[in-house]
C-alpha cells in the first residue's frame, strides 16, 4: 500500500538549499523540470510521538557517526551545532545556506528493518494490430 515517503523542506533559498542536498550530502536525485530537484533517500522509519498539538510533523536524517559526520560538515564549512547525547541517540543541527535548520541524530535505539518494496505490474504488451468487431 505505501510505497514511500515524500518530505519538504520550505526555504527561503531553496536553490542554495537543494544544492547543499546534491552536492554535500550527495543524495542522488532527478530534475523533474526548471531545476526542481526531488532527492532519492536511504531507508526510512516513522515514529508517532505524543504532543498537545496534532499537525505538528518533524523529521531527521541519521548518521551511523555523528563525531565523522559532524568533522566532514565542518571541513564543508557547514555550521553544526553542539552534539547533544539524549537517551535515544547523538543529535546535532545543522545549518542550511538557506538559513533553515536541520537535525541528524546517530540512533541508539533499536531499528526497523526496511520495508521491501512492493513488486510492480508489468503492463501488458499492446498489440499493434486492432481487434475488428
Amino acid at each position: 500500500m505505501i510505497t514511500g515517503l515524500h518530505a519538504v523542506v520550505f526555504s527561503k533559498k531553496p536553490e542554495a538549499d537543494r544544492a547543499f542536498l546534491r552536492d554535500v550530502f550527495k543524495l542522488s536525485h532527478v530534475d523533474v523540470g526548471g531545476g526542481w530537484l526531488i532527492f532519492g533517500l536511504p531507508p526510512a522509519e516513522i515514529a508517532v510521538h505524543p504532543h498537545r498539538r496534532n499537525d505538528l510533523h518533524e523529521f531527521y536524517f541519521l548518521c551511523a557517526d555523528i563525531a565523522q559526520l559532524v568533522r566532514t560538515m565542518k571541513r564543508k564549512r557547514v555550521r553544526c551545532g553542539t552534539v547533544q547525547t539524549m537517551p535515544w541517540g547523538k543529535l546535532v543541527h545543522l545549518r542550511l545556506p538557506g538559513g533553515g535548520k536541520l537535525g541528524v541524530y546517530e540512533p541508539r535505539h533499536a531499528r526497523p528493518k526496511p520495508m521491501p518494496l512492493p513488486k510492480t505490474r508489468k503492463r501488458a504488451k499492446r498489440s499493434s494490430r486492432r481487434r475488428t468487431a
